[in-house]
């Protein structure tokens, strides 16, 4: 007699010892060829330090537009009580008298803050302060040139950064005694 059983065929198995270290590798990949967005916090240009006393020069009050945040979150502009969304108002119009003058002439803006100072009052009034200076090299680049201030060359550009300069003095908050 003849055995007409048929043969078993084995199942076909996948090993699955290196299947974690496959999957390890592509999310090490995955990782390390992606870009992650981080919020580095608020652009300034600082200046560079200087070992030794510093030199101290009186500037003309005409000059200086003083911005003072104080703990209750009022936002004083000289001295008077300011809402933020007026800030970018007031000081256009001063940056915009100041363009044809001398570079030592040019508006300074100081922001001075209590150590107490809400931080998200704080950003919003450098915000403004910013907003303002760009909204006039805007309006110049516009006046003066015809386009945009991202659609001028290097030339035009850096005439407009010596017209009208953008100086926010942060200065240090006073010591609580």
């Amino acid at each position: 007699m003849i055995n007409l059983k048929k043969k078993k065929i084995p199942d076909a198995d996948i090993p699955a010892g290196p299947m974690a270290d496959i999957s390890f590798l592509l999310l090490l990949f995955f990782l390390v060829s992606s870009n992650i967005d981080v919020d580095t916090g608020i652009g300034l240009t600082l200046p560079e330090y200087v070992e030794g006393p510093q030199e101290t020069t009186k500037i003309n009050p005409e000059r200086m537009a003083s911005l003072n945040i104080n703990q209750n979150g009022d936002v004083l502009l000289g001295g008077q009580v300011i809402a933020i969304p007026q800030i970018k108002k007031n000081l256009k119009e001063r940056i915009a008298q100041k363009i044809d003058l001398e570079a030592n002439k040019k508006l300074i803006v100081s922001v001075k803050t209590d150590r107490k100072t809400n931080y998200n009052l704080y950003i919003q009034t450098l915000d403004q302060v910013k907003g303002a200076f760009f909204e006039v090299r805007e309006e110049y680049a516009l006046g003066k040139w015809g386009k945009k201030v991202i659609d001028l060359g290097a030339v035009e550009n850096d005439e407009l950064k010596e017209k009208i300069p953008i100086i926010i003095s942060i200065a240090e908050p006073e010591t609580i005694k």
